[in-house]
């Protein structure tokens, strides 16, 4: 039967169907000037809607999750959203970490209005200050000394008089009182003359006697004496402490007045400048230089930066998070780049000092969650997971409702040095993490705590439907993108092409991509080209340009490919007709530029267990996808044929000079078709070529990249040079997704080239071989010299070969279960 009269030309694509086009006519405009930017994300209303919700839903846990693929602008509309809505908010709160005077190890987080950190820092500076300049005044003056002396006169004096009181008794026992370099001696002293040892010793052994009786009683009392003097000298140094505290005293409640009016109506601070008050005036003596009233003056004139002063710095105050003027008012919104563990909760420093680690209350540092406190923090969801400990210490500040400042070396003992324990500030947040739909997808399933802590989901799409509204909406979105990064106008024409390329990159002829990124890139990169070429307005020649441009630089292994082709290192054939052997379309991503490349499937057919034999899989080159495809297959074999005898077939399906993993099932069609031609051993059009899936009933099922399988394939034939007889078979359901480059629809217009359409295996066999498919008759047989008739035949010769081949005396060696 001749092809035509299998009405195969009906199968063809319209060339009108190859490549939608946009009537620059119909955008009513002439260039982008002439345009309204467009001031919202365009087709994702379902997604913005989830943010206004997300972000004016006040109750816990409902944090956002935006996902979608990149490039569509997510992060451009959640800011969009946010900031005229953080602009109306208040303000929050400053935070300041402040010492604890009592417990070092637990500083103090003290709450203050916007701009009153800073005012507190300075104050605490100017007071420390003041008492600096001031307190070496105190005590040089002549109050304070005189009332020192004193002190100190009466404490000499009560050491004079006890001793006073020791030297007349002893005198009147004629005893010497001495005082020595090592303390005191007594010796006897007749008349008041001490006597020599020797004149002692000359003595009579009686008086001798007397005489050591009363040193060793007078002794005693002088022990009794020099045991008060520490308790006299302790009453003087507190006595010395008390006139210190009563001077330093005035001096301080003086110098904290100031900041006590200032903070009156802060609580907290209140109760802190008490404390410092106390500590002040404890530590007075930090105040006191030492060497005189020379060295004083001289210290006093260096104006030393008192908060740089080791000796002040349990006075300073920490501001964790504090407005510097005015002029940034609401909400914060806080983008974290790098949401590692310290940068998100903060952290607390540590600085060497004589081999140890040692650290402070002004060592703590905030993180993004307390520069976001009262706001938002948008993150990348991946990045923070790919941070240790950084998820876990999201959750359970956001479970908690507080922020806690930890060190997971601490938690894991892993280094032994002074730290702190800061006091937990509360937190009010709106947390929006970025993610592509496959992490989302995976932390709700396997986190139990991510859906009780991200409520709502915002969902940007990555098409939008292709109408003349939503063409005319692209348009203002091209006209946002060149207001936005300063381009030349775009005219009609330019932007047409645009809106074609966004069907194009959306990979189907009655969609628009979304992804605002590479439209961004194709417009700049038509922007240089219009301004190498001079041009004030960029139209469609410089469109075009910078889209080939961009192949261009990519594809140095697509050429590669199509070289190996055509110098027939790699066999493809694009003329004749061959036996079980077909070509076969796949496509091979290099990044962002993806491109077909054409493969010889091959398919070999015997007698045997009815087992249809992938090498792919047998060689681990084919993914379960490709696998699942194979085995299809069987079930359309099984389920078409010979039913009622078992599956005598064996058969082999490979993928020839192919080095790499194979996977997917787009080319099952194709190893269909391969397989039904050898067993029918009618020979298939090399100068066709094939994409498809198929299910076990036959039907042709869509695939991904139409475009750049065909498109592969025919390069290779342009290349060899069109025929007329050249083209691929795809499809019906593809037929949508065409948007073919323009000299792929030129070649079709002219009749070199030719798409075709199928819905079924026999459709698709048909246009292949030339030979009808043919259906089942009343008789249950397919009409003679038909595909399916031919199959069917050599399936049925199968059968009876091996049931001969099984009969007795004809099975020696050959395995029970193998015999019919």
């Amino acid at each position: 039967m001749e092809i035509d009269t299998l009405n195969v030309k009906s199968h063809a694509v319209p060339v009108d169907q190859l490549r939608r086009r946009c009537d620059p006519k119909g955008l009513g405009f002439t260039t982008t000037d002439e345009l309204e930017p467009s001031t919202s994300m365009v087709g994702q209303t379902r997604a913005l809607e989830a943010i206004k919700f997300g972000t004016n839903i006040g109750d816990p846990g409902f944090n956002l999750f935006v996902l979608g693929p990149t490039g569509t602008g997510k992060s451009y509309a959640v800011r969009n959203l946010l900031e005229p809505k953080a602009a109306g908010e208040e303000a929050p709160c400053d935070w300041v970490y402040v010492n604890n005077f009592d417990k070092p190890y637990q500083p103090v987080a003290i709450p203050l209005p916007r701009m009153r950190a800073q005012r507190l820092s300075k104050a605490m500076i100017r007071v420390i200050d003041e008492l600096r300049s001031g307190i070496p005044g105190i005590f040089e003056a002549e109050e304070y000394q005189r009332r020192r002396r004193a002190i100190d006169e009466q404490f000499r004096a009560a050491q004079e008089d006890a001793l006073e009181d020791l030297n007349k008794k002893a005198e009147a026992e004629d005893i010497a009182v001495l005082r020595t370099p090592t303390g005191f001696a007594m010796a006897p002293a007749p008349e008041g003359k001490v006597l020599k040892p020797e004149a002692f010793h000359e003595l009579p052994k009686d008086e001798r006697t007397e005489i050591e009786k009363k040193i060793e009683s007078l002794q005693g009392e002088l022990q009794a004496v020099l045991q008060q003097m520490p308790r006299l000298a302790k009453d003087a140094r507190d006595a010395v402490r008390e006139l210190n505290e009563e001077h330093a005293e005035v001096a301080v409640r003086q110098a904290l007045t100031e900041v006590q009016e200032e903070f009156a109506d802060i609580e907290r601070v209140q109760q802190y400048l008490k404390a410092a008050e106390q500590d002040l005036i404890r530590n007075i003596g930090l105040f006191v230089a030492e060497g005189g009233e020379q060295q004083q003056q001289q210290l006093v004139s260096q104006s030393v930066d008192s908060s740089r002063d080791v000796r002040f710095r349990r006075y300073m105050v920490n501001i964790l998070v504090g407005a510097d003027s005015d002029e940034a008012t609401g909400a914060p919104i806080i983008d974290e780049d790098n949401p590692t563990l310290g940068n998100l909760i903060g952290r607390i420093e540590h600085i060497p000092q004589m081999g140890a680690l040692i650290t402070d209350f002004l060592l703590i540092k905030a993180g993004a969650l307390h520069r976001a406190n009262g706001g938002y923090l948008l993150m990348d969801a991946r990045k923070m997971l790919l941070a240790p400990y950084a998820w876990e210490a999201l959750k359970r500040a956001l479970k908690s409702q507080e922020i806690n400042i930890e060190s997971p070396t601490e938690q894991l003992g892993m280094i032994s040095t002074v730290t702190l324990q800061p006091e937990r500030i509360p937190l009010n947040i709106k947390i929006v993490l970025f993610g592509d739909p496959t992490l989302y997808y995976l932390l709700s399933s396997q986190d139990p705590d991510f859906p009780q802590l991200f409520k709502v989901a915002a969902d940007f799409d990555d098409t939008m439907d292709r109408t003349s509204a939503s063409s005319e909406s692209y348009a203002q979105l091209v006209a946002s993108i060149v207001q936005g990064h300063e381009l030349r106008p775009v005219d009609a024409k330019g932007v047409a092409r645009l809106v074609d390329e966004g069907a194009r990159l959306a990979h189907d002829s009655e969609k628009l991509t979304l992804r605002i990124e590479a439209l961004s890139d194709i417009l700049r990169e038509a922007n240089y080209w219009a301004g190498e070429a001079k041009h004030k307005v960029i139209g469609e020649a410089d469109v075009t340009r910078a889209i080939e441009e961009r192949i261009r630089r990519s594809d140095r292994l697509r050429e590669k490919t199509q070289e190996s082709i055509e110098r027939g290192i790699v066999l493809v054939s694009t003329e004749g007709m061959s036996v079980g052997q077909i070509n076969g379309l796949s496509v091979m991503a290099l990044g962002s530029f993806a491109y077909g490349r054409p493969n010889r499937i091959t398919a070999r057919v015997r007698t045997g267990s009815g087992r249809v034999v992938d090498i792919e899989r047998e060689v681990a080159l084919g993914g379960p996808l490709h696998s699942k495809g194979v085995m299809i297959l069987r079930g359309f074999l099984e389920g078409r044929y010979v039913d009622e005898v078992p599956m005598a077939l064996s058969a082999s399906l490979v993928f020839e000079q192919s080095y790499g993993g194979v996977d997917g099932d787009s080319a099952s069609s194709a190893e269909l078709y391969a397989l039904m031609s050898a067993l029918a051993e009618a020979p298939i059009k090399q100068s066709l070529a094939v994409t498809g899936s198929v299910n076990q009933h036959g039907q042709v099922q869509a695939i991904g990249g139409v475009n750049e399988k065909i498109e592969g394939f025919y390069d290779i034939c342009k290349e060899r040079g069109l025929t007329g007889e050249q083209g691929v078979v795809i499809p019906k359901s593809n037929a949508v997704h065409l948007m073919l480059r323009p000299d792929v629809v030129e070649a079709v217009k002219k009749g070199t080239f030719t798409i075709y359409a199928v819905e079924t295996i026999d459709q698709g066999i048909e246009i292949l071989t030339g030979i009808p498919a043919g259906e089942r008759q009343d008789d249950g047989k397919f009409p003679e010299g038909s595909i399916n008739r031919l199959v069917e035949d050599r399936l049925m010769g199968f059968a009876i070969s091996r049931r001969d081949f099984g009969a007795p005396g004809g099975n020696q060696g050959v395995p029970q279960e193998e015999i019919l």
